[in-house]
């Protein structure tokens, strides 16, 4: 079972406009082949069909806990999209052609089909797909590729930072690279332990450290390249036996967190009325929420 908490694992900046085009190159990082549903998905159902894990009990629950972070992470990713679509359109009658602009918009699936909001594909509108899942069921090869899908996630995230210097978009990118270093790791030390291959050297991939990136450097000075979190109160325990040591960049102590990352608030949506969403008037919700008080 999962526990939800209702915060966003970093505050964003508040955008000052919207950037519908950068939010179509972000996109890729929630619903490409290399993105957030991907490692979300791969590492849940290897975690859902892992065999025998009482006895494999360090990697299962290296597996399982890692899936859980990348919740937080889909939610990263489409509150950044959010934010970034966000006063894209002007709020004007219908017959005013509010969405003039968009049909020169990088992804106009945007605004015909979610209500300026994001979907479950790429940056070209392509959905998202389930044959992105890799589930073999043999441990090594399991882990090999979630270190493959992670630095190909790395090199896509690098990209997309490199096309748009919207601060929403590299804050949260910046911290994803962080985080998605520690998953690079920390599956590199579990292959370690199994075969004996050093994996870790061949970090990072690409071959540019996250000290190039400025909103990268400030995560990593709080040291969160160092840490894994545990995100449940009494399980997966086991991760310790397997990140541990010291980091091979700094050479500082390993940290599994008992306490979730401290976060920051979850993205207020303003209604979009071009878009008919969420569909209600002032006056409706006004009406709603007179209603649901009188039945406390």
């Amino acid at each position: 079972m999962f526990m939800r908490v209702d915060k966003l694992q970093i505050e964003l900046p508040n955008p000052k406009e919207g950037d519908a085009n950068a939010a179509a190159a972000v996109q890729e990082l929630l619903g490409g082949r290399f993105g957030e549903m991907s490692t979300l998905m791969n590492y849940m159902y290897q975690s859902f069909n892992f065999r025998e894990k009482k006895k494999l009990k360090p990697y299962y629950d290296l597996i399982a806990n890692i899936s859980t972070e990348e919740l937080g992470h889909i939610e990263l990713v489409s509150a950044t999209v959010n934010a970034l679509l966000e006063n894209t359109a002007p709020n004007k009658a219908p017959d005013q052609t509010p969405f003039g602009f968009a049909k020169d918009v990088r992804n106009t699936h945007h605004f015909i089909a979610t209500g300026q909001a994001t979907l479950v594909g790429n940056s070209m509108g392509q959905p998202w797909q389930g044959d992105y899942v890799f589930n073999s069921g043999n441990l090594v090869l399991d882990l090999l590729h979630n270190f493959f899908l992670e630095v190909g996630a790395r090199t896509q995230k690098i990209r997309v930072y490199q096309m748009t210097d919207n601060p929403v978009a590299r804050e949260m990118i910046g911290y994803l690279l962080v985080r998605g270093g520690v998953h690079a790791l920390a599956y590199a030390k579990a292959l370690e332990t199994l075969t004996g291959v050093d994996v870790k050297k061949m970090l990072p991939i690409p071959d540019i450290d996250n000290s190039k990136f400025p909103e990268a450097r400030k995560f990593e000075d709080k040291g969160y390249h160092r840490t894994l979190y545990r995100f449940s109160p009494d399980d997966y325990k086991d991760i310790k036996l397997i990140w541990n040591g010291t980091h091979p960049d700094d050479g500082q102590e390993l940290i599994v967190s008992d306490t979730l990352p401290e976060g920051g608030p979850v993205l207020e949506m303003e209604a979009q009325p071009e878009s008919y969403a969420p569909g209600f008037t002032p006056e409706d919700l006004y009406e709603i929420a007179q209603k649901l008080q009188k039945n406390l």
